[in-house]
């Protein structure tokens, strides 16, 4: 199996990779379709299912729907450009995608937000169809959005499993946890030098570490942002922003030893609020491994450059390649989306990646980051996706703060001991497929249950 770093990481914009940045995907995807086929397309139609029908407006789901389908796509979104794109598709029921001139489409009749049965793939399902003068559909693909940004048709995803057993070509194509100590422990290197190792069978050194660390300048400058914006979120919960005056705080109390040693949570905590903010507000992010966790890692590594002596910025591509690696061995074996198996698969993998990454670059052994992981991810197991009013803001925001908080004493825990211990990262990753296959629906980013129904959301 081989998933790069640059798949596990994307850059995009809030609020929800899956929600949001896939829907945008799916929808360049079918223009690509759509211009490689024989058809002359008059309009475009959409429906949407089960979670991406029950919060896609919290989601902005319908957004970035109508938003691919003008031909915008998150890794290059520009904001001016599609709040322009909407207008005018508002006042001509008209989308003009590159090389495809203009397209009927009226979002209040050609948009639907179905709210029967899930597709049988998954959770996140759309449906995208192209009609011709009469209204007849001549084209029509069905696309999922399995989280973090990752979309696939229905084909691709029946076919996903012997797809991804295929030799990769990889030094070290590990599938397991399991797998990566035995070959970490048979080569000699670390789970960073095995996944580096990887990642240049595809692309050059220097396009390596010049990708990592653009990986890291965006999510820095997205916590810079977070830091320094105040006001109210968008959305109608009239969720202030806080990051800001509690960072504020922070540095006025540095220096006076008045504070009490568990002040450090609060860092890792603003730092993760931070981008999560940000992300709530639509603003560029990078998943980590998905958007609703996408503070976790970026406040973790922050923490460690920042207030860890000894800390190197020289070492980030090795954090992030040991948090991609672990990343990978989730959502390979289990899964990274809130739809599908509730936000253990996000915040949890979060945790689990940003454990890792820490432990590797403060020294643990292969076995500590694997223990790391395991900790972080086993302490997770459970949680449920609830947002209210299908917001990525409550209880999202604070919860990546607990998770980077619960991550750094995952990976300070394990370099306490040997790498000796009880639970295989193997078997947490299984627990939460199995948990999150038992899950309730309305507990897994529905809105149907939980915080989400409990506490006034107007």
């Amino acid at each position: 199996m081989f998933l790069s770093v640059f798949e596990m990481f994307k850059i995009g914009i809030g609020p929800s990779s899956s929600h949001t940045m896939g829907p945008m995907v799916a929808g360049g995807r079918f223009l690509e379709r759509l211009r490689a086929s024989p058809f002359s397309a008059h309009g475009l139609r959409a429906s949407l299912h089960g979670s991406l029908a029950f919060t896609g407006k919290g989601h902005a789901t319908d957004r970035a729907t109508i938003l691919g389908l003008a031909g915008f796509l998150p890794e290059t979104y520009d904001h001016e450009r599609a709040e322009a794109a909407l207008a005018e598709n508002a006042r001509t029921g008209l989308l003009t995608p590159p090389g495809l001139g203009p397209l009927a489409f009226r979002p209040e009749s050609d948009l639907v937000f179905d709210y029967g049965p899930a597709l049988p793939g998954h959770a996140n399902g759309m449906i995208l169809m192209a009609t011709d003068a009469q209204g007849d559909v001549i084209l029509k693909e069905t696309y999922y959005s399995i989280g973090g940004g990752f979309v696939l048709t229905a084909e691709e995803l029946a076919n996903a499993d012997r797809v991804a057993s295929r030799e990769s070509g990889c030094p070290y194509p590990f599938q397991t946890a399991a797998e990566m100590l035995r070959m970490a422990a048979q080569s000699g290197k670390t789970i960073a030098e095995m996944k580096r190792a990887n990642e240049l069978c595809f692309r050059s050194r220097e396009e390596l570490e010049r990708g990592l660390a653009r990986l890291w300048q965006v999510m820095n400058d997205c916590i810079e942002r977070g830091l320094s914006a105040e006001g109210i979120l968008p959305g109608g919960l009239q969720v202030r922003r806080r990051a800001r005056a509690i960072h504020q705080a922070l540095r006025a109390e540095q220096g006076l030893n008045l504070t009490a040693p568990h002040v450090i949570n609060d860092w890792i905590g603003v730092y993760a609020m931070a981008v999560n903010e940000e992300n709530a507000a639509g603003g560029q992010v990078v998943t980590a491994p998905t958007n609703g966790a996408a503070g976790v890692l970026p406040a973790v590594l922050r923490y460690w450059l920042d207030h860890v002596p000894g800390a190197s910025p020289a070492r980030i591509g090795d954090f992030l390649l040991t948090a991609a690696a672990i990343g990978g061995l989730c959502k390979h074996n289990a899964s990274i989306s809130g739809a599908e198996c509730g936000c253990q698969a996000e915040v949890g993998s979060a945790a689990a990646m940003a454990a890792a990454g820490l432990c590797a670059v403060m020294g643990g052994k292969p076995e500590q980051v694997e223990n790391a992981a395991e900790i972080a991810l086993e302490h997770h197991l459970g949680m449920t996706c609830d947002p209210v009013k299908g917001l990525v803001q409550v209880p999202c925001i604070e919860r990546n703060g607990l998770g980077a908080i619960k991550a750094v004493a995952a990976a300070s825990l394990a370099l306490r001991g040997d790498g000796r211990h009880f639970v295989p990262l193997d078997a947490a990753i299984e627990t939460m497929r199995q948990t999150g296959h038992d899950m309730h629906e309305k507990y897994k980013e529905t809105s149907l249950g939980g915080l989400a129904v409990n506490v006034p959301n107007c």
